[in-house]
């Protein structure tokens, strides 16, 4: 046996003792306690956590029928069917890598979570309805329907993070929309894209736009990644062009938004307060 056989063979040997030390401490930890530590994860980080049938996963992994995080104001993401394992093959191969599975209603969420390095991580979302994510109806107060695809991918987690998130929705419809105490126009959207880009600690909205009938709406700016929703500052523009005969069916919505005017027919809009409470 050649040193390069031998030094594989021993990095087997060590990764197997490893991974079934780490399969037998899992297997006699109670599913009970290995919640408590999920939930005081999400607590310390100002969340709640809680589980349907929360148990653990072969080989070694974790699953619930339902989970629901949230805060104060009640849920705001909720998932069925959810499960975090360690990827297997990964591990043999010296990386520390989990993947996670869910269901909400008709759409598929995905994703991996690297330990190596300076941690990085991807995700997918597919044919998610956005009436389904009570993230709306709980913190903005909102009607918003349409089905959300996405992906996005960062690295460096564990310093200033970078990456990308993008974002498609079709068959969207807002309404009851407010950022603070103003109200946004009521209306559908036959086209919303979104891309986000994460460099030098700040994410940057490249582009956001949603084009409806009778309504453009773009939205742009930068906001610190790191601190808590409750202490994110915004620096966000949100510019309106609507059409006339959009504008003269939501005539009340449009005064109180006449100070923002920037040109006949376009609304430009400072939005700022904290990621957890925008305002005008």
């Amino acid at each position: 046996m050649s040193r390069q056989q031998r030094n594989l063979a021993i990095f087997a040997l060590i990764m197997s003792a490893f991974f079934l030390l780490l399969f037998l401490t899992i297997l006699f930890i109670p599913n009970r306690d290995i919640q408590n530590l999920v939930s005081r994860i999400f607590e310390n980080n100002g969340y709640s956590f809680s589980a349907k049938n929360f148990r653990k996963a072969f080989p070694l992994g974790i699953k619930a029928d339902r989970i629901a995080i949230g805060d104060e104001r009640g849920d705001f993401f909720t998932a069925e069917n959810a499960r975090i394992n360690l990827e297997i093959l990964p591990f043999f191969a010296g990386e520390i890598q989990f993947a996670l599975n869910a269901d909400v209603r008709g759409g598929k969420i995905s994703g991996e979570y690297n330990l190596d390095g300076n941690r990085s991580a991807a995700f997918a979302i597919r044919g998610v309805q956005l009436e389904d994510i009570p993230f709306f109806k709980t913190v903005a107060g909102a009607m918003i329907k349409g089905y959300l695809s996405a992906e996005g991918a960062f690295g460096n987690l564990r310093g200033k993070a970078s990456g990308y998130l993008k974002l498609s929705v079709r068959g969207a419809e807002a309404r009851g929309i407010k950022i603070g105490d103003m109200p946004l126009p009521d209306s559908e959207y036959h086209t919303v894209q979104g891309m986000v880009k994460l460099a030098s600690g700040k994410a940057v909205i490249e582009s956001f736009s949603l084009q409806g009938e009778g309504l453009f709406i773009r939205l742009s700016g930068d906001f610190p990644l790191g601190p808590p929703p409750s202490a994110t500052p915004l620096n966000l523009t949100l510019e309106l062009m609507p059409k006339p005969d959009f504008m003269e069916k939501q005539k009340f919505v449009f005064l109180l938004l006449a100070k923002y005017i920037a040109s006949p027919g376009a609304y430009r809009i400072p939005v700022r307060g904290t990621l957890a409470h925008p305002s005008i």
